[in-house]
């Protein structure tokens, strides 16, 4: 039962997840391109929204972009520049850590403001709520796999993430097998890092895939109610939305 369970959880479930991202971001966008952003409520408790965005955001670049790196670069690769698995361990500790802190401590200032401010949790939705909790977790639970990280400074559990990550996308059958005896925090940070891919498409996260640029050049005009002019008329003025 437990080889079943974890072939299902880090042998299929990747590729349901990954599937789930690609098409329905591209249906969404397709189909509800007006929704394709990350919503605002900056008018509200802004001086903690602009705290709490900024140490977010530059810590969850930092920390996606290295796992990226990290995982799915080929071993042959970091082996011919002469980077050892220890080494690449430690910095994977060090800047993961720093990283990690700073997005945490960004995601709780978030998380606070969203929650209890009630003027922001009127104009929040479910997904959000749900989307700021579930990251927060999943910083949570990587800072948590530090200590377990440090006593493995040879890197060899490292090379089995990356062994199994990069054999989910060349279509190893075996890839599940690799992580398999790995610690149950490990394994529950995974799990929930495929989940967020899962639900990337329903939520707000979106925004991250794209910038404003269609903005520049889209038609269209927006009609602006201001003060009425002596023929009664509303003012129009081109989209600039």
């Amino acid at each position: 039962m437990a080889d079943y369970l974890n072939t299902l959880v880090f042998g299929y479930y990747p590729y349901i997840a990954l599937a789930v991202l690609v098409v329905g971001s591209v249906i969404r966008y397709d189909r509800e391109p007006y929704t394709w952003r990350s919503g605002s409520s900056q008018l509200l408790r802004r001086k903690q929204l602009m705290w709490g965005s900024v140490m977010f955001h530059v810590g969850v670049l930092i920390v996606f972009f290295g796992h990226l790196v990290g995982l799915l670069t080929p071993i042959e690769i970091f082996d011919a520049m002469g980077i050892s698995h220890a080494f690449k361990q430690l910095m994977a500790i060090v800047i993961g850590g720093v990283a990690g802190v700073m997005a945490l401590v960004g995601a709780t200032l978030l998380m606070h403001r969203r929650l209890f401010d009630a003027r922001v949790r009127s104009t929040s939705t479910f997904s959000d709520n749900t989307v700021i909790l579930i990251l927060w977790f999943q910083l949570a639970l990587g800072l948590a796999t530090i200590p377990l990280s440090l006593g493995h400074l040879d890197g060899g559990e490292m090379v089995k993430f990356m062994t199994w990550a990069q054999g989910i996308f060349t279509f190893d059958p075996g890839a599940a097998a690799y992580v398999a005896d790995v610690h149950p925090i490990f394994k529950l940070h995974l799990f929930l890092g495929l989940t967020i891919f899962l639900l990337f498409p329903f939520t707000r996260l979106v925004h991250m895939l794209s910038a404003p640029v269609r903005y520049l050049w889209r038609p269209g005009y927006q009609v602006v109610r201001s003060k009425r002019s002596t023929t009664g008329r509303a003012s129009v003025s081109p989209a600039a939305e």
